[in-house]
């Protein structure tokens, strides 16, 4: 077998930029696990994925996973879009430029976080 692949500083460091500072806010919340996949931060309560941002920094994409209803409320705001293949699913896009957008991002993360933590886990095996 060979050495592998290097892990890339960015990891290392848990993000850089935008990302850096999700995942200091959302580390801190209970049975929060973050972790990279397909090239992006993976944000899981269990087995339950609520959020994801990407690794690479030029790229500011949050798409967070709702409830019906709290889907249709950030929907409201012109600057959240449904995301463009798991909208039924409940899933929105949000882009995070700056200080100014991370408030906004963590209050959809902690509705996220906790749709996710009362999600019965039978209910996320049949979204895969």
């Amino acid at each position: 077998m060979g050495k592998g692949r290097k892990t890339r500083r960015a990891l290392e460091r848990g993000g850089a930029g935008p990302a850096q500072q999700i995942n200091e806010a959302v580390a801190d919340w209970p049975s929060v696990r973050i972790t990279p996949m397909f090239g992006r931060w993976g944000y899981f309560v269990g087995e339950t994925l609520f959020a994801c941002f990407p690794l690479r920094q030029k790229e500011r994409d949050l798409w967070v996973r709702l409830t019906p209803d709290d889907q249709r409320r950030a929907l409201v705001d012109t600057r959240i879009r449904p995301h463009r293949r798991f909208s039924r699913r409940g899933w929105v896009e949000l882009d995070v430029e700056g200080a100014e957008d991370l408030g906004r991002a963590v209050r959809w993360l902690r509705r996220a976080y906790a749709a996710a933590t009362r999600r019965p886990p039978d209910a996320t095996a049949a979204d895969r």
